[in-house]
């Protein structure tokens, strides 16, 4: 058996212009790592590496070259001396690019298990288990905003997210409170996402002005890299805190003992993609546990294959919390998959099936060897 792994680009295009505080999305890159043994072409394994741009720390110039050299370095390996031993593997190919990381581990977990999409076997990816999830209200007008929120409602969704800080604040508060005038917190749980848009000289006012709707949690209200303030906000805050954006680049265990411990916020967001992939994540949990602190996890904008793997490693875990991994249904040109939403809950629909021929083909995209 000679395994080889190579990648292919595809751009994914948004249905609608997708608003965060960096910026206005139209579009997104994602290039996908492919497992396979030429003797045995009806196995592959297929993992997604999607970096965000201007928020990963592997965005940058050189990110194709470092794809192919991690293939190159793969290709040369004698798999069967590691058994198979994942974390070694990721350890001799890649261990400081994130996305690249996950993609990789997606892809040899997905081969290990026959090539049929199954990451982690549970009973989400069998169909019997469903996962909750928030349903995600993007920036833009407020009539765009209000109308999210209107469609979030009717489908089921009983917790909401809005991301906050790119149009005024106070319209933004008065979407919050047209939610709250009608539902309680005992009905409808109200998460907001700030992305690091606001100053130290106004965070303080802002999350008071937060605070009387409710809010179950802010996600990093004040940009990364300034830990005495966001322990000081962690402290003082009258609604919980979650890190996000503050995670990434910490790729050893002691950093993100360190920071946790120092920060010491209510909750943090565990996003696969930025982090460097479920090892990493999972040592972030680990810490956490530990130190009584409260987690979810997060898509990054990724397609099926990359969200499919992160809401079966999200399965294993007996996390009530809703998760964030409702970002399946932003393209117009995703991967066709089993996964499905009802109700606010995220499902894998056996009736339906994996369609990866765009890929499998190379059918407008260009595969890298």
């Amino acid at each position: 058996m000679s395994l080889k792994a190579d990648f292919l680009k595809y751009t994914l295009h948004f249905t609608f212009e997708a608003g965060t505080s960096r910026g206005t999305l139209t579009q997104k890159d994602s290039y996908f790592v492919r497992i396979h043994d030429d003797e045995e072409p009806s196995v592959v394994g297929w993992g997604e590496c999607a970096p965000l741009r201007g928020l990963s720390i592997d965005d940058r110039p050189d990110f194709v070259d470092q794809l192919r050299h991690t293939c190159e370095l793969f290709n040369q390996l004698d798999l069967q001396l590691f058994h198979w031993n994942v974390p070694i593997v990721l350890q001799l190919i890649s261990d400081r690019l994130p996305s690249i990381q996950f993609g990789f581990e997606t892809a040899m977990h997905d081969y290990i298990n026959g090539g049929q999409r199954t990451i982690f076997d549970s009973e989400f990816a069998k169909g019997s288990k469903t996962l909750p999830i928030n349903g995600l209200v993007w920036m833009g007008k407020p009539e765009f905003m209000r109308r999210q929120i209107e469609e979030k409602l009717e489908a089921g969704y009983t917790t909401i997210k809005l991301k906050i800080g790119a149009i005024d604040f106070r319209q933004e508060c008065d979407l919050l409170d047209s939610i709250r005038s009608r539902f309680s917190a005992d009905q409808i749980t109200l998460r907001v996402d700030a992305n690091g848009a606001f100053g130290p000289d106004d965070v303080r006012d802002k999350l008071n002005q937060l605070a009387v709707y409710d809010i179950h949690s802010i996600e990093q209200p004040i940009r990364p890299g300034q830990p005495e303030l966001m322990a000081e906000l962690c402290r003082q805050s009258p609604l919980p805190i979650a890190l996000d954006e503050e995670l990434i680049g910490h790729m050893e265990y002691v950093e993100k003992m360190r920071l946790l411990k120092k920060i010491q916020p209510h909750y943090i967001i565990l996003k696969p993609t930025l982090l460097g992939g479920f090892i990493h994540c999972t040592q972030w949990i680990e810490i956490a546990n530990r130190l009584g602190i409260g987690w979810w996890i997060t898509s990054a904008l990724e397609s099926n294959i990359g969200l499919n793997a992160i809401a079966q490693y999200t399965a294993q875990f007996k996390n009530p919390i809703p998760q964030g991994l409702g970002t399946g249904q932003l393209y117009h040109n995703n991967i066709e998959s089993p996964l499905a939403i009802e109700n606010g809950f995220l499902k894998t629909d056996l009736s339906k099936g994996w369609n990866l021929e765009i890929l499998e083909t190379g059918r407008g995209v260009r595969i890298e060897r």
